[in-house]
């Protein structure tokens, strides 16, 4: 049978524009606290810690308000329940999991704690010099985080230090929290999905080893994504629609991702999957996950066989982003309300267009230059680092 979880989620940031109210007298005289491209020019970090329910019995906020005690042009502004929010309830349905899906939480247990940084100093800030400020606050409190929980919570537990060795910690401007987002726009493999379909291709073909490692050397940004595309795809001549409808039944949604969907679509937004996969498994995928739209590769095939052939032009990088940004000007939606959530090289030319860019269990040099960063949770630590409060199932 079916299983079906409800949650409930605040529609709209009453309680970071609460927050931000509270903060009015810290911050320059003429500061219009409803205009947030203006908050964005002011050093006003929204400050988001994610941790792994293991962590419950301890108080986090004193690990975090030791950091900002050691940092004298730091106040820091504990952000409210949102009890005066109005909420959406979300019901996420498992209409047809797979054996695999069946044995697997709808999202990862976690805590979610939200805070605004505000300089002590009524200053601004060239966007630049913020987002450097943001990632050496974002390492720093890290950092420290992660050695201090270890300290405390590994004493006689074992195999804990692996788990705490992750901590997310999301440094963003103010006005991300504050700003109506419309869009949001995924890649697939590794994202929805926990596997890359052109790996289970080659497996399947008996070139695993091969095309996985021009994968993963694509993914790392090591080689051109068109080159290495045609070759993995030529690999592939002669793979028949019996393969492929059979890994079509193998891939495993990520965890968190029928739940983020949902909850998204639930709030509001248009959702897009851009792959620089296949149409063929993408629209299997976004079916199952009641996903808008799709654009990915066409996947070239005759007397049911694949030929081996690249159809262009080829779903890359800047093709993404392009795709990005024309699903965002064709449904009128400013680009300052774009979400792009990816975990590979090729998905940075279209978070970097987003308003916010998220980088999903990505590779170093993904998590290195997004937004956020997420490692702890599912797809779900998306909604965390829109702003959200922690997910749990209501009764």
């Amino acid at each position: 049978m079916p299983k079906n979880t409800s949650y409930s989620l605040p529609k709209d940031s009453k309680a970071w524009q609460q927050a931000v109210d509270s903060i009015a007298t810290l911050l320059p005289d003429d500061t219009n606290l409803q205009d947030f491209d203006a908050l964005q020019s002011l050093p006003v970090f929204a400050l988001i810690v994610v941790l792994p329910t293991q962590v419950s019995a301890i108080d986090i906020h004193q690990y975090i308000q030791s950091w900002v005690d050691e940092q004298p042009s730091w106040h820091l502004v504990t952000v409210a329940e949102d009890t005066d929010a109005s909420f959406v309830n979300i019901t996420v349905s498992d209409t047809e999991p797979t054996a695999a899906d069946a044995q697997r939480l709808p999202f990862t247990n976690a805590q979610v704690y939200r805070y605004l940084l505000v300089p002590v100093t009524d200053t601004l800030m060239h966007p630049g010099k913020k987002t450097a400020a943001a990632h050496i606050i974002d390492d720093q409190l890290t950092t420290r985080l992660r050695h201090d929980l270890s300290e405390q919570y590994n004493t006689g537990i074992a195999d804990s230090a692996v788990d705490l060795n992750v901590v997310d910690c999301h440094i963003l401007s103010v006005g991300h929290m504050l700003r109506t987002h419309k869009l949001a726009c995924f890649d697939m493999d590794s994202t929805l999905i926990e596997q890359e379909v052109i790996v289970e291709l080659a497996k399947t073909a008996g070139i695993g080893e091969e095309v996985e490692a021009i994968t993963e050397a694509a993914m790392r940004g090591e080689i051109d994504f068109d080159e290495s595309f045609a070759q993995r795809v030529a690999l592939l001549k002669g793979t028949s629609t019996e393969v492929l409808d059979d890994i079509c039944n193998r891939l495993t949604l990520s965890v968190g991702a029928r739940t983020t969907i949902s909850a998204l679509k639930a709030l509001g937004y248009h959702t897009v999957l851009v792959s620089g996969g296949f149409t063929y498994f993408a629209r299997y995928i976004a079916e199952q996950l009641g996903i808008d739209e799709v654009h990915a590769n066409a996947l070239d095939i005759e007397d049911n066989e694949v030929t081996g052939h690249v159809q262009f032009p080829i779903v890359n990088g800047a093709k993404k982003a392009a795709i990005v940004e024309h699903t965002a000007e064709r449904l009128g939606i400013k680009m300052s309300q774009v979400v792009c959530i990816g975990d590979g090289a090729n998905d940075l030319p279209m978070m970097a267009l987003a308003d916010l860019g998220v980088a999903y269990h990505a590779k170093p040099i993904v998590q290195a230059r997004a937004d956020a960063a997420i490692n702890v949770t599912g797809l779900e630590g998306t909604l965390y680092a829109l702003g959200y409060p922690a997910l749990a199932p209501t009764e």
